[in-house]
């Protein structure tokens, strides 16, 4: 990623947090996270769902607050495979002993986060170096096993939930002579089909898909993952709005009157308690909603709880709330529709907390 410094100087610019690179097997999206709140905000947020992590663990420094925090966080969030680097081991003289040593107590702190350690590579490295990164190292031949990109090629490709609830955040809805009305949003969940019944919520709008466009040209269907406009028939363009979900009529999401979500405070300048009402950002939704109740709060270096029913919470803080949103909104509990489940919560032109709805009551 660093190489990027030159490119910047050169004038050329380029997303920092995002690299792509392809193996022999897979073509990637890297998303760098250096900062830790920089990593939680693009976890959590949505934007970045990673598919896995590569967790840095320096040979050198051993196992810091930070890399406990990660490794709850990429746990709490739903990463669901991940490759370890013993990194700086040219500064540890290539020593196994070393390495044993930093790779014993990674293990413990996975698996006293949930994962299960057996299926996890642990990998010596020297990344200023290039050892065991992209090609196996010779500096190391006590090691056997798979250099970095070797692990990276093992990793699963999660399925796609086709088999799920259609479900499209709306991001804009045009008006086109001789057209009609067209919606335009990113398929999170399920297929959409020519002619299927949609409705959207929560302004409980009904109408029916004459057809669907996927970069200008025409499509028979959508899948997770396409971002597409579709024309419908029967709805009027003001009755859609930006924010709206469409779906099946016979699985439509339905509004929440209050939810119970996950949270970690980003930054927030003084504290949040009781009554505080922000914005939360659910999808392409924006809604005022008040937290009613802070349920607990949790260490996020183990997940268990560290007090419960606390006046209020701080930047760093991970704790369970409940929230009433100030109108109508859609948003569904992560076990069941993880895809609309993430959200961010903005206050004074920044982030300042980011989370997951673990339960809804719906109205």
């Amino acid at each position: 990623m660093d190489r990027l410094k030159e490119e910047r100087e050169r004038g050329l610019t380029i997303d920092i947090m995002h690299q792509r690179f392809d193996t022999p097997k897979y073509y990637f999206t890297m998303i760098d996270a250096p900062g830790h709140r920089d990593f939680v905000k693009n976890m959590i947020t949505g934007t970045s769902q990673a598919d896995g992590a590569i967790l840095v663990v320096s040979a050198k420094e051993g196992i810091q607050d930070q890399t406990k925090e990660h490794a709850y966080l990429a746990k709490v969030l739903g990463v669901p495979q991940m490759v370890v680097a013993i990194n700086k081991m040219d500064a540890m003289n290539w020593e196994e002993s070393k390495y044993n040593e930093t790779r014993d107590a990674v293990k413990k702190l996975l698996s006293g986060v949930g994962y299960k350690v057996d299926s996890i590579q642990f990998v010596p490295t020297a990344g200023y170096l290039g050892e065991n990164v992209a090609k196996k190292s010779d500096k190391m031949p006590w090691y056997k096993g798979p250099c970095i990109v070797e692990v990276l090629d093992s990793f699963v490709v999660p399925a796609q939930p086709i088999d799920k609830p259609l479900r499209i955040p709306i991001q804009d809805v045009y008006s086109i002579s001789g057209i009609g009305v067209v919606p335009v949003g990113r398929v999170e969940t399920g297929i959409l089909k020519a002619n299927d019944k949609v409705i959207f919520m929560p302004s409980n709008v009904q109408g029916e898909v004459k057809t669907i466009e996927m970069h200008h040209e025409q499509v028979t269907e959508a899948r997770p993952g396409d971002n597409i406009g579709f024309s419908v028939r029967g709805v009027d363009k003001k009755a859609v709005k930006r924010g709206d979900v469409a779906c099946h009529v016979d699985s439509m999401a339905k509004p929440v009157k209050e939810f119970t979500a996950q949270i970690v405070v980003l930054n927030h300048p003084s504290v949040m308690s009781k009554g505080y009402t922000p914005v939360f950002h659910i999808n392409t939704s924006q809604v005022a909603c008040t937290v009613i109740e802070i349920v607990k709060k949790i260490d996020p270096k183990t997940g268990a709880v560290a007090q419960e029913h606390p006046d209020f919470i701080k930047t760093g803080d991970v704790a369970v709330i409940k929230v009433k949103p100030t109108k109508p909104m859609i948003i569904e509990k992560q076990s069941v529709m993880p895809d609309m489940a993430k959200f961010a919560i903005r206050d004074m032109g920044q982030t300042v907390a980011a989370g997951i709805c673990i339960d809804t009551v719906i109205e």
